[in-house]
């Protein structure tokens, strides 16, 4: 994911790489580490950054975000987040930490993933029943993903009128997926071949609607990313979600 921020940063006509952090590749020309154009050299920390970037883009891991987070907004630096697992007390102490500068966080940031959150909010008030299934790369070390616990969230709070589940015996456990919000299941796939693809099952009487957002390639997460880097400096404090970003 990094690799690909910075290439999209770079051809981004409107936007300059200013630096890249890696701990475990700090040192090494960025040309060398990703193959991205570069003569810039990566760093192993974010205080590198500091006087030298508007907007920093993080996508790693929880507790290396989270310090992250702290270091930027002690500098008035914006932060565009693709890293998942944060705590709604997580949004509190960022929301409380930002106050220089702006912080959007998103369980996702393919345009087509938000609209498909967005279409699935707008369907549950007209359905009784849902389940979510997300489907992801072997690599990917946390279930649910962050952009189905969302999706749940953000449904159960358009809604709270959603039937009971009929099941009642688990031959095996596990058989009916986690529960989201409002109970909602969530199903998660770890595959080889696979990258990140979400389908949202909802049914009523007579009928049911399946919306299925795919990724195919990391790319698909760059015109969000980008775009987030462009409007971050109008999100004033902390957003969650790409939404306001593309006016939904």
């Amino acid at each position: 994911m990094g690799t690909e921020v910075c290439r999209a940063v770079i051809d981004a006509p409107d936007l300059e790489l200013s630096a890249a952090i890696d701990p475990s590749l700090g040192g090494i020309g960025l040309r060398e580490a990703t193959g991205v154009d570069s003569d810039l050299i990566v760093n192993a920390g974010p205080e590198s950054i500091v006087g030298a970037a508007d907007v920093a883009v993080d996508f790693t891991h929880l507790e290396a975000c989270k310090a992250n987070l702290k270091t930027l907004a002690a500098n008035g630096i914006h932060a565009v987040v693709g890293t998942s697992g944060f705590t709604e007390d997580d949004h509190a102490s960022i929301a409380a930490m930002f106050d220089r500068s702006n912080c959007l966080i998103a369980p996702n940031f393919a345009v087509g993933a938000v609209l498909m959150m967005r279409f699935a909010e707008l369907a549950a008030p007209l359905f009784e029943t849902a389940e979510i299934i997300e489907l992801h790369h072997d690599g990917k070390i946390d279930a649910p993903s962050g952009t189905s616990i969302a999706t749940a969230e953000r449904m159960a709070r358009a809604s709270a009128d959603w039937a009971e589940d009929p099941t009642e015996a688990e031959i095996i456990g596990g058989a009916r997926g986690a529960r989201g919000a409002a109970g909602i299941p969530i199903h998660s796939v770890r595959m080889r071949g696979l990258t990140a693809h979400q389908e949202i099952v909802l049914g009523t009487a007579g009928q049911t609607l399946t919306l299925r957002h795919d990724s195919f390639d990391r790319s698909s997460f760059m015109p969000g990313v980008v775009l987030a880097c462009r409007r971050i400096v109008d999100l004033e404090g902390l957003t969650i979600g790409l939404d306001e970003a593309l006016g939904l």
